[in-house]
């Protein structure tokens, strides 16, 4: 006859897995870690939780890991998708909000606002407002020769001046017989004009 041991109990804290039930602390640094996401950090979420402050970093670091809390990663990633789901933008929503924000609008004289959020309502139904740009793809090292001489020519002849025949400019005449007597260098005809 054989005689049954009984089996001896574990030491340390019994394994938990994906079904685990959270502690009262857990629960609390889901919603703090969840609720402030990007506002404050793990530690700070572990703190907020009850947790004390000189093990706060490693409790939040156990619990945010998934080999160590799987229960709590969990827990964690279904209470984002919850506030994903009553927050989160989704077509109709985001009509009704932008409707909300042009009715307070209008209430408040805010005529331009409101203007813009109209707007951007007929935006987004997609078929009210069409945006067009034009992307134009090329550089001069793409164009040949004859095309560089005549994008040149163009551009010079939008910037100089338009001279009508028969009209005579007398700062030009003026400025010409300058630049002629001091090239012929009579010097002295130039200081009596100066």
């Amino acid at each position: 006859m054989s005689i049954l041991k009984p089996l001896k109990k574990g030491r340390g804290r019994p394994k938990v897995d994906i079904h685990s039930k959270l502690s009262r602390k857990q629960e609390k640094f889901v919603k703090e870690l969840v609720s402030n996401d990007g506002m404050i950090t793990m530690r700070e979420a572990a703190i907020n939780a009850g947790f004390p402050v000189s093990s706060a970093h490693t409790r939040a670091y156990e619990m945010t890991n998934p080999e160590i809390c799987p229960h709590v990663v969990k827990a964690i990633q279904l209470y984002r998708d919850e506030l994903d789901e009553k927050y989160g933008v989704n077509y109709k929503r985001h009509l009704k909000d932008l409707q909300t924000i042009r009715d307070r609008a209008l209430e408040n004289g805010a005529y331009s606002a409101a203007v813009q959020a109209e707007y951007r309502r007929g935006q987004a139904q997609g078929n009210i407002y069409i945006n067009k740009s034009e992307i134009r793809h090329g550089t001069i090292d793409s164009m040949s020769k004859d095309e560089v001489i005549k994008a040149l020519k163009e551009i010079k002849d939008s910037y100089e001046p338009k001279r009508v025949e028969g009209v005579i400019d007398h700062e030009d005449t003026a400025s010409a017989e300058e630049g002629k007597r001091l090239l012929s260098g009579d010097q002295k005809s130039s200081r009596k004009t100066a």
